[in-house]
């Protein structure tokens, strides 16, 4: 592990170099909200913000991307015949993820990336990628990272770490990746001992106020769970809009398209949400999870039992708070998981008896 430290006079230059051997991507200012996104020559990153309202997953799943082209023509000697879309899949840095949103990545990786199956879309662009962390020093208010094993500081997913100091940013050099980015870029200066990074992380982990207990939910029995009667007063106000799925930094759903312009044909690879009545709706016209509730309830399921139960891994949610925050109607993923953690079916069901 090498630590480097960047003068804030030479960051804009190193950028500069960087361009010639990468595409840059970086959060910018759009209204009142940030979004990350391609820089231009010249262009740099806005740091001085807290999280982006979309995460930067969708720069290796894009929420559509062309992903096979074919021809109709008869005419045309390649008619019927499928072909991948080319794709850019030269070197390119993502500047300024924050580590709950690199830690997503890694999820989500577990999904498209296995050993019986693989997503050559996703896997040659995150091949392709070097990540470029910007930790955490004022977590919001909706954060709770440090409960699902993240952290305003976590490395998990990351090649380099950048820490604001004042007039510099101290960069833990994290993999080989890297290594080969603060080469590239010319930033050289060593950087004193990991002291300090130890003392702002403890400092922004302080900060985050909120804590969800999740020790249970592997223990919890799954029918149980899946029966138990707090899902109509958690779904009563759901309007299924699909916001905390789109906004999700963990969700992979995705649906696949045909459009057809004339006799040309592209097959699209589009985000799609469990929380849509359509999500599962079977060509007889049959759906079974036809009503709000199952919806609701296969979203949480899912996130906080089923992935738990099948990969041992902690729950599929990073604490960023993104659902917490936009959710219009005020569903509350940690109320939601305290439930599940401390639920009891046998006392529940005495209650109601009584």
């Amino acid at each position: 592990m090498t630590l480097v430290k960047i003068d804030k006079k030479q960051w804009a230059k190193g950028l500069e170099t960087l361009q010639k051997a990468y595409r840059l991507f970086g959060p910018s200012k759009e209204k009142d909200y940030f979004s990350f996104k391609t820089l231009e020559a010249g262009e740099q990153p806005e740091l001085g913000f807290s999280n982006s309202r979309l995460s930067p997953k969708a720069l290796l799943f894009p929420q559509s991307e062309a992903i096979i082209e074919y021809s109709l023509d008869e005419n045309a000697a390649d008619h019927h015949i499928m072909k991948p879309v080319e794709k850019d899949s030269s070197p390119r840095v993502v500047l300024g993820i924050r580590p709950c949103d690199a830690k997503a990545v890694n999820l989500v990786n577990m999904n498209f990336d296995t050993p019986e199956y693989q997503d050559p879309y996703w896997v040659e662009a995150l091949a392709a990628t070097t990540f470029v962390g910007l930790a955490c020093d004022e977590p919001r208010s909706t954060c709770f990272c440090t409960s699902t094993g993240c952290g305003p500081y976590n490395e998990e997913g990351l090649d380099l770490l950048l820490i604001d100091a004042d007039d510099n940013y101290l960069a833990k050099v994290l993999t080989d990746k890297g290594q080969a980015l603060v080469e590239a870029a010319g930033w050289n200066t060593p950087a004193g001992k990991a002291a300090e990074i130890e003392a702002r992380k403890a400092a922004a982990e302080a900060k985050i106020t909120t804590t969800v207990a999740m020790d249970n939910l592997k223990n919890q029995d799954l029918m149980e769970l899946h029966g138990a009667s707090f899902w109509e007063d958690i779904a009563f106000a759901c309007v299924n809009c699909g916001t905390c799925t789109f906004t999700c930094p963990t969700c992979w759903c995705f649906d696949l398209q045909d459009e057809v312009h004339g006799k040309a044909g592209k097959r699209m690879k589009n985000w799609d949400s469990c929380m849509f009545p359509l999500f599962t709706q079977h060509t007889t016209g049959h759906n079974p999870r036809g009503t709000k509730t199952q919806r609701l309830r296969q979203r949480f399921m899912h996130k906080l039992k089923y992935f738990v139960d099948k990969y041992d891994k902690g729950i599929m949610c990073v604490g960023c708070g993104r659902c917490v925050s936009q959710c219009p109607v005020n569903i509350d993923i940690r109320k939601v998981c305290d439930l599940m953690n401390s639920y009891k079916a046998a006392e529940t069901a005495c209650a109601v008896q009584e």
